[in-house]
């Protein structure tokens, strides 16, 4: 008899009505068929907060708070980057005579530089922040605090360079664990068929950031002040981590509003794995870390990103200024272009990704190395033509096509923590961006040095050693990338004993070697291993199928005979034979 589990789905606290509709299809596959209503019969969840009596914590837009999530973090992106471009327009203020700083040359590229000094200091270590503690109150709190320490900019640059540099310090070291705190979030959030399009719409805030930045930041700077667009981005980063610690949650059976049907369609693409315990130093493969190629592929992958996003960031209005005389003003609407368009295709390459993968057209190692390697290749290619360009109507299409398409790139290596070491990611991600930030503190210099003396013949050098530092990338990730999860990022047997609730529970009830004795049907004083027993078998047990253990009413014997319930019926009217029947 097929009977539906509604009853065991509702919840034992704090919900007023919750909807299990399935919304785009992502809950096809869940249709309750083969699930045991005791697998979630047993769910506590935090009752509804103050807050959610009154409103849901769901954006109304999106149905589903995994995307609400990834909605709340790409804005995190936005302000984060946002605030990056604040210090730029403020100097070309200063340029422009309305504001005098007496700063040497060395000063102001300190103050320039001070940001990623304390940026590359805690990426690592932001991986281990993000599994010690939930990870998405580390990047909340990450963003806060460089919101309100973008506040006292401001008054830093009226005191001393000095006291600016700190205080963009003290933002590097906050904002270095963002990246690692979001891989951490989708540890929890994402399922496998999902991390594609869920991570890459959260990191496509970094590039609306961008986007947003620059122009928002000239347009407070140009019709009220330099100080504006400090004080504008630190109130907005206050504001976002307002609505973040209501609607963020480290897992989702914390969030108190979250539909059953989606908190098992979470729950079950993920497994076992998220129940496991958080690595730590010592637990950490280190070893196997620095062993490993498809890590190398991911590290080598982001030291080429960041080299050349780095490379447009800080030269590339400086390109269009220098080779074809464009006026500031210009440069910067140009600028802008590429990253709009690489905002778009970010997104859109992880839902195609996403789509391949579902569709098993590829697997997802092939999937990640065709993204990756395309993407990084046709940059490399238009690259190639911005070197050799001799209008500026072809070099600005040619860096903008070039720039956009990169976008696909986020879907392979970007993304490629979570396939082969979900356990580690947020760790693997502090790794690969914090040599990432390297190549960002190299390539200024090393571009600064083409460029002095020769502004205009130069440039295409400089862009011809970055189609080559992507060629490098392509031909490493395409050999070395994985997308299989690695087996030094599986638990070890210590580790999946110390989680099992199922199995800690078999053990003791079902153990035969009390006081040296075998048990039924084994020599005395053998003794037999539990854990080879748990191993043996995969099903769910029920309690009443296994040997008989002594003082336990519900384990019998394996051979059991069958008893009627009651008494056979042998009444004349409807049992017997036909000849024996009465009517």
């Amino acid at each position: 008899m097929n009977v539906g589990f509604e009853k065991f789905e509702m919840p034992k606290h704090g919900y007023d009505q919750m909807d299990g509709a399935a919304v785009g299809g992502a809950y096809q596959a869940d249709t309750g068929g083969n699930d045991s209503p005791v697998s979630f019969e047993e769910i506590e969840r935090p009752p509804l907060r103050h807050v959610d009596k009154y409103v849901r914590a769901e954006c109304p837009c999106i149905k589903t708070t995994r995307y609400t999530i990834s909605l709340m973090t790409c804005l995190g992106f936005i302000i984060s980057f946002g605030m990056r471009c604040n210090m730029g327009m403020a100097k070309l203020q200063f340029e422009n005579g309305s504001v005098k700083y007496n700063w040497t040359v060395a000063m102001e590229s300190a103050v320039d530089s001070s940001f990623f000094w304390g940026y590359l200091v805690t990426q690592v270590p932001g991986g281990f922040l993000a599994s010690m503690f939930p990870a998405n109150r580390i990047f909340g709190t990450a963003i806060a605090i460089s919101a309100f320490l973008n506040l006292l900019v401001p008054g830093a640059m009226m005191l001393h360079p000095t006291v600016v540099i700190l205080v963009r310090v003290l933002q590097g070291l906050v904002e270095g664990v963002t990246y690692p705190a979001c891989h951490g979030i989708w540890r929890f959030w994402a399922p496998p068929l999902e991390r594609s399009r869920l991570a890459t719409m959260a990191f496509s805030g970094s590039y609306a950031g961008v986007v947003i930045g620059m122009p928002m930041s000239g347009i407070l700077t140009g019709s009220i002040s330099w100080h504006a667009p400090f004080y504008f981005y630190g109130v907005m980063g206050l504001i976002w981590y307002c609505f973040w610690l209501w609607l963020s949650f480290e897992k989702p059976r914390q969030h108190p509003t979250i539909s059953v049907k989606e908190l098992k369609y979470i729950e079950k693409s993920l497994g076992e794995s998220v129940q496991l315990p958080m690595p730590t130093i010592a637990t950490t493969p280190w070893r196997h870390f620095l062993t490993s190629m498809p890590v190398y592929a991911i590290i080598v992958a982001n030291f080429c990103r960041s080299w050349n996003f780095y490379l447009l960031v800080l030269y590339q209005s400086a390109y269009l200024k220098h080779s074809f005389d464009f006026r500031i003003e210009e440069t910067g609407l140009l600028g802008a272009l590429p990253h709009l368009l690489m905002t778009i295709i970010v997104p859109f390459g992880g839902m195609l990704a996403d789509h391949i993968r579902k569709s098993g057209l590829l697997s997802t190692t092939n999937v990640r190395k065709l993204f990756n390697c395309g993407g990084f290749g046709l940059e490399g290619l238009f690259f190639l033509v911005v070197a050799h360009a001799t209008s500026p109507m072809g070099a600005v299409t040619a860096l903008t096509l070039g720039v956009a398409f990169s976008g696909f790139a986020i879907s392979g290596y970007n993304v490629n923590h979570l396939d082969i070491a979900p356990r580690y990611a947020s760790i693997l991600m502090g790794m690969s961006n914090g040599i990432g930030t390297i190549a960002g503190l190299i390539c200024p210099i090393a571009i600064d040095h083409l460029t002095r003396g020769q502004p205009k013949s130069c440039w295409s050098t400089v862009f011809t050693i970055a189609a080559t530092v992507h060629l490098v990338g392509i031909t490493f990730y395409a050999i070395f990338a994985s997308g299989e999860l690695q087996p030094w990022a599986e638990p070890t047997i210590e580790e999946q004993r110390a989680w099992d609730p199922v199995g800690s529970g078999y053990e003791k009830e079902t153990t035969f070697n009390e006081a040296g004795d075998g048990g039924p049907g084994v020599p005395g004083g053998m003794m037999v291993d539990p854990s080879a027993q748990i191993n043996a078998t995969k099903t769910v047990s029920y309690g009443a199928v296994q040997q008989h253990v002594a003082n336990n009413p519900f384990a019998y014997p394996n051979a059991i005979s069958e008893e009627p319930v009651q008494p056979e019926a042998r009444d004349t009217y409807l049992h017997g034979n036909p000849t024996e029947r009465s009517y």
